[in-house]
């Protein structure tokens, strides 16, 4: 197999021009081509002469993997599927809002934490994506140059890919990169407390966090995770650090008719953020098959939207995008998996 270049730093990018034959500056030129112009193959290179276009070919994949469908929501969302090995793939979700174009991307091929109202957890874990196949999914869809955020709220959970993760937001955030500034980046995690510490210590990116219930032993029921990383315990690692400032961290919360939506909830929820400079996101459950859950009615979320409010915490009803392609929170499956 050829080695992939996307996802390699400039002083890599300078040993594989070296390697191919072309002088030490065209480590530069590749960086410029692949993050910055985004391009799709080596023939796009123009300031690289041909013949050494066609040795980086011989020597190396570029390593972008085209989207093999793409789905259109009513409300503009679009969902790309993209094939990630032998029989699996992964979604990534591009949403509109104005002059925002926000990519929700994957960080893995479905998921080990399990949690009961997922789709992607329900179908198990088949691998962490490589900084390659994640970056991937920012370059090869039709958005990309127009691209203004992203949420790493996709298939997986991020924290258990950390180093490939970490590696992707180096590339997105370094001025050889991207160039994206941190604030123009959230992940989300169940809250794997190891690696959201070293998140926390080496990253100023936001950090959402996925709560939806403040009792422990209720949330352990639909989040079997709660049993290795109690959610008191993630809250006050969060404690440790400054969200004063343009770092921001905020709580998922979605919510399911008579099980988490009631005053004691809200009240619990408000004791347990209390004195954290934070936001809560209340997210509408989004039916699934099989699943023995509904959502809270919208009055029900309003009057918890309020409880909290009314307690000094930023609350609010996060709008549903891309339902009607299955791309909305929850529902992301890598539907190839199941056509196989």
């Amino acid at each position: 197999m050829r080695e992939i270049l996307l996802g390699k730093t400039p002083s890599e990018l300078k040993e594989a021009a070296l390697k191919a034959g072309l002088p030490s500056y065209a480590g530069k030129q590749l960086a410029q081509w692949i993050y910055a112009r985004r391009v799709r193959s080596f023939d796009e290179m123009t300031n690289i002469s041909k013949a050494g276009r066609e040795k980086l070919k011989e020597l190396y994949d570029l390593g972008v993997v085209l989207p093999s469908a793409c789905q259109e929501s009513s409300d503009g969302t679009r969902k790309y599927l993209f094939p990630v090995g032998e029989g699996n793939a992964v979604e990534a979700v591009m949403i509109p809002d104005d002059d925002r174009k926000t990519l929700c991307v994957s960080s893995q091929a479905g998921c080990r934490m399990g949690c009961r109202f997922c789709m992607t957890g329900r179908q198990g874990f088949h691998g962490n994506l490589s900084v390659s196949l994640i970056l991937s999914q920012f370059i090869a869809i039709d958005e990309s140059a127009g691209l203004t955020n992203a949420v790493f709220m996709g298939m997986g959970e991020p924290l258990d890919n950390f180093d490939n993760v970490m590696k992707a937001i180096e590339v997105l955030t370094a001025e050889w990169g991207f160039a994206w500034s941190p604030k123009r980046i959230t992940l989300s995690t169940i809250g794997v407390i190891p690696a959201l510490k070293k998140y926390l210590d080496g990253c100023r990116c936001h950090v959402a966090v996925s709560l939806h219930n403040p009792f422990g032993e209720e949330r352990a029921q639909m989040m079997p995770v709660q049993k290795a990383w109690d959610i008191r315990e993630v809250v006050e690692l969060l404690r440790q650090y400054d969200f004063t400032g343009q770092r921001r961290v905020s709580f998922e919360y979605t919510m399911f008719k008579g099980l988490n939506d009631d005053k004691r909830h809200a009240d619990a929820l408000v004791r347990l953020l209390r004195g954290l400079e934070c936001r809560v996101n209340l997210i509408r459950f989004h039916k699934i098959p099989d699943a023995p859950y509904d959502s809270s009615p919208a009055v029900i979320m309003e009057n918890f939207r309020d409880r909290i409010s009314n307690q000094g915490i930023t609350c609010t009803i996060r709008a549903s995008r891309g339902e009607d392609i299955l791309a909305a929170c929850g529902m992301l499956a890598g539907e190839h998996r199941k056509r196989q």
